[in-house]
């Protein structure tokens, strides 16, 4: 196997990392101070191409492979982690729209998501269904040409402030295949939005839950036939995943780099913190555990770019593996800063806010857990089946 990136690969990676450093950087602490929505900044973001990373080339996007897309996710992410995860979420929603939308909705809509001048939210948690997703009551009833909306949803980034709902409503019977996918527009009659949750990280990006009363859409709306949205979904949180653990891995990474800088300027005792043994083993710990989750990032990135039959397996463990440990990375290297790291003034304790929801969202690493012990005990001891 190949570790080495393409040209391409590196060329995509120095100006995401540029875009980065001039856009995202400099700005994140006021943004995570103020709880602003920097949709200026997401709109200057769309013409590099980044709100619609791997939608084809032939529907407007860049057409880039999970991969290249996560090597973008973890350089922006480096800049501003709650900023680049809402684009990670709306790159996920343009997909679905893109990948399953008819002809007409996908020329009415899509242009205007990938060039930012309409966000996007993708609508799937709800208030009594977390992570037993496939029991959502929010319905979806057909009346003549128009379906009609009601129930609520939560904890649905970008919310108020996004053009798009990308929706999982029930058209049919209880359980996953009575599921279906539709596009609401935000500012639809009907459609309310609850306060901004105050939240602990990612609070450069709104939260809210989001209640349909009455809805009325066209029948055309709906994305792909009834009773496919619950295979959309989780094929969306396949590359979800991904995404949000490539946001981790920024993360670390820039805690890591923050991490440097301070033991070779920070002086105890009479000489700099970088000269302690027990300092240099953190360091190297924690540069083993981020390559370890970049390798198992890219695997599961190259497993999905492939149509690989235990894509999902992968992904499942590249998130919980990459979203722990970076994780556990941020919060040492916080621990290594010692008071300071707990400061406002230093961008630790951001990092460590801003990634904790990482082990959450999209899919518990509980559920993780669920997912990759399933599989393996179905191959009856069979390991070498899952390489």
């Amino acid at each position: 196997m190949d570790f080495d990136l393409s040209e391409e690969q590196r060329l995509l990676v120095e100006s995401a990392r540029a875009f980065a450093s001039r856009e995202l950087a400099p700005h994140a602490a006021d943004w995570d101070r103020e709880h602003h929505f920097p949709v200026e900044v997401i709109r200057r973001a769309a013409e590099q191409g980044y709100l619609g990373l791997y939608i084809a080339e032939d529907d407007g996007g860049l057409g880039l492979s999970r991969l290249s897309a996560s090597l973008i996710f973890e350089q922006l992410a480096a800049g501003c982690v709650a900023t680049t995860a809402y684009m990670t979420i709306h790159n996920m929603a343009t997909w679905m729209l893109a990948s399953f939308g008819d002809a007409a909705l996908k020329e009415q809509w899509l242009p205007g998501l990938i060039g930012g001048e309409l966000l996007a939210s993708y609508c799937l948690t709800e208030p009594d269904a977390g992570s037993d997703a496939a029991h959502l009551r929010t319905r979806a009833r057909r009346d003549g040409e128009e379906y009609v909306l009601d129930g609520a949803k939560t904890f649905i980034s970008g919310a108020g402030s996004t053009d798009v709902l990308i929706v999982m409503a029930r058209t049919g019977e209880d359980g996953a295949k009575g599921i279906s996918c539709f596009l609401v527009p935000a500012n639809a009659e009907g459609v309310r939005y609850g306060r901004n949750e105050d939240k602990m990280g990612w609070k450069a990006q709104p939260t809210r839950t989001i209640t349909f009363e009455g809805v009325r859409i066209p029948a055309g709306n709906r994305i792909g036939p009834e009773g496919h949205g619950f295979v959309y979904a989780m094929k969306g949180l396949d590359g979800g995943r991904l995404n949000i653990a490539s946001c981790s891995l920024g993360a670390a990474q820039a805690a890591l780099e923050q991490s440097l800088r301070y033991v070779e300027e920070r002086k105890q005792f009479g000489k700099a913190l970088a000269e302690f043994q027990a300092l240099q083993f953190k360091l190297a710990d924690m540069l083993t555990d981020l390559t370890a989750s970049r390798q198992m990032v890219r695997l599961a990135a190259h497993k999905l770019d492939h149509k690989d039959g235990e894509a999902t397996l992968f992904c499942a463990m590249a998130k919980r593996f990459a979203t722990d440990r970076c994780f556990a990375l941020c919060n040492e290297a916080l621990q290594l800063h010692g008071g300071y790291g707990y400061l406002n003034d230093y961008p630790l304790e951001r990092w460590v806010r801003d990634s904790r929801v990482h082990q959450i969202l999209e899919g518990t690493n509980e559920i993780m857990r669920v997912i990759v012990a399933r599989r393996l005990l179905d191959q009856g001891g069979m390991l070498d089946r899952l390489l």
